[in-house]
């Protein structure tokens, strides 16, 4: 199933957990350092969480994401800002077009890092910032989540670039990598991705916030989930779950900003 689909049927509910949350548009604005008359891209930008409430600071915005689905939902919530049908590796847009982008938990759904980074580049007017916002596979190899869903985590380690693969393919491009910011879970996340459970595990038996998540709308086997729950109910239950989470403590960050700029 291409990603775009899987959006298309994931989308309906999508914003009943997937919110735009506080910090991270906080630091998404600090790092995108935007002019006030500049008009900024969200890159894979999905029901338009971030694109809306950084546009409702002041900025111009755009969105580019592949789901029509997703796209009529962010139509909805704010009809103003221009939202373009398209991916990462075609934009609808001339080329030095805009001031500034954000791309937030998408660049795993790239189907070519070069192209992609190659057409950014494209759009973006010359020393333009570019903020990405992932996990790379060392982060992800940290989630507790591989003890109950290896799997799982597996198939989505497996999708998503490292770090060296991002910045050889952005550098090929013409960017350079200017800074790096590691995220750590907080515990009133409002956008719950794949590790919102991190140090709330009780959010994973809730089903709405599973459909969510692409970790386990697509990639999940259903009968390794039941019994991942299952487990991990037990071990909430009789006090086992905290030696467990304690054994994938680490500092490497569970997710990471990396600042670019052409």
């Amino acid at each position: 199933m291409s990603d775009s689909k899987l959006y298309d049927i994931i989308g309906a509910r999508y914003n009943s957990t997937r919110r735009a949350d506080q910090y991270l548009t906080e630091r998404l604005y600090h790092l995108l350092a935007p002019e006030v008359n500049g008009l900024y891209l969200d890159i894979g930008c999905g029901t338009g969480n971030y694109t809306v409430v950084l546009a409702e600071k002041g900025l111009k915005f755009c969105g580019v994401e592949p789901s029509e689905n997703m796209l009529g939902i962010a139509r909805l919530h704010n009809s103003e800002i221009k939202w373009l049908n398209g991916t990462a590796e075609n934009i609808p847009a001339d080329d030095n077009t805009f001031d500034g982008g954000i791309a937030t938990l998408t660049i795993h759904h790239w189907t070519d890092l070069w192209a992609a980074f190659t057409e950014i580049y494209r759009v973006l007017k010359q020393d333009a910032p570019l903020v990405i916002f992932t996990a790379t596979p060392e982060q992800m190899h940290g989630y507790w989540l591989n003890h109950y869903f290896p799997n799982m985590l597996s198939d989505s380690i497996d999708q998503m670039p490292s770090f060296e693969r991002i910045e050889t393919a952005a550098m090929a491009a013409g960017f350079l990598i200017s800074d790096t910011e590691k995220y750590f879970i907080s515990n009133d996340l409002q956008d719950h991705f794949l590790y919102v459970g991190k140090n709330r595990p009780e959010l994973y038996f809730d089903e709405r916030v599973r459909a969510g998540i692409s970790s386990f709308s697509a990639l999940s086997n259903a009968a390794e989930v039941a019994t991942g729950l299952e487990q991990l109910q037990r071990d909430i239950e009789l006090n086992r779950f905290e030696a467990i989470k304690a054994g994938y403590d680490n500092d490497t960050g569970d997710y990471l900003f990396i600042s670019l700029q052409k």
